[in-house]
């Protein structure tokens, strides 16, 4: 299994658009010592550090095919960017544009992309995840949409797929454990989530060789939001930023309580303050694991 992330930032992305904070200007223009860490990494930072919108896509070294993760918003710069084919399938975890509308990506540029989601009404919308995926994209002939039942593992590009329910309040949104059955190498994804998820979730997501975990924002950013901080640690820290993504310390709690063989913290935001945003386990775009 090869895994190249394709998007590693939330819903603007870093460095995001009109913003001059030491973040983005740091993206924009990497020091020294952060280009020698990314090209250890198999980055090229020759043209900045870039986190566009969440998106992966995972090779199976077995049968050639490959199923892309989240239909971002940034589809085309990634694909022309990025040293991958098009994917022969795809997953879309929920609803949130910065997950789905990437979609119309698929005009004129497939045949047919099967594209699976989860079957679950959600109680907000009236629909699954599959369901308004349809409605969503009714006029793109070459989209076609299979639902497919949470917990239940199905087979995609010679993958063995399970959707694994999350929380991040108020929509559905689901996790995922990509197995290739003749390695047994196993991708988890966190999914947009809160910290405490059901306990079969994250049995579900636990011993993977390489873990994605969402974390939004550094702990001390949770003063600043409405919600506050929740799923606090043993030292008060919060590890849920609001009600419904992990802190960057919630990510690496997360990360071991799942016993990930690795990990990389993924959709992470601007706000992160620029000597914290590029520390080696947060990742970027571009970088490319073999399982």
């Amino acid at each position: 299994m090869e895994v190249t992330l394709l998007g590693t930032g939330d819903t603007t992305g870093t460095p995001t658009v009109g913003c001059d904070c030491d973040t983005c200007e740091r993206a924009r223009d990497p020091d020294a010592d952060l280009r020698g860490r990314l090209r250890a990494r198999g980055v090229d930072p020759d043209d900045g550090v870039e986190r566009s919108r969440f998106s992966v896509y995972v090779r199976n070294d077995e049968t050639g095919e490959s199923l892309l993760v989240d239909a971002s918003p940034d589809f085309r710069h990634q694909f022309l960017t990025q040293d991958v084919p098009l994917p022969d399938a795809a997953i879309v975890t929920h609803v949130h544009f910065d997950h789905l509308d990437g979609l119309g990506n698929a005009y004129r540029l497939f045949d047919d992309l099967p594209v699976y989601a989860a079957d679950e009404t959600d109680p907000v919308t009236g629909e699954s995840v599959a369901e308004g995926i349809r409605s969503r994209y009714d006029y793109l002939d070459t989209v076609s949409v299979h639902a497919q039942t949470p917990y239940e593992p199905f087979t995609v590009a010679g993958f063995e797929v399970t959707l694994v329910p999350v929380e991040h309040p108020p929509l559905l949104c689901y996790g995922l454990r990509i197995e290739e059955p003749e390695s047994g190498a196993v991708l988890a994804i966190s999914g947009d989530t809160c910290y405490e998820i059901p306990g079969r979730s994250k049995a579900a997501l636990s011993d993977a060789d390489l873990a994605l975990v969402e974390g939004i924002v550094h702990h001390e950013a949770c003063e600043y939001h409405p919600a506050g901080g929740t799923h606090r640690d043993d030292d008060g820290i919060p590890r849920t930023f609001g009600t419904k993504h992990m802190t960057l310390d919630g990510a690496r709690d997360f990360a071991a309580d799942v016993d990930a063989a690795a990990y990389r913290i993924v959709h992470t935001a601007h706000f992160v303050p620029a000597d914290r945003a590029f520390a080696d386990d947060i990742a970027v775009d571009g970088e490319r694991f073999s399982l």
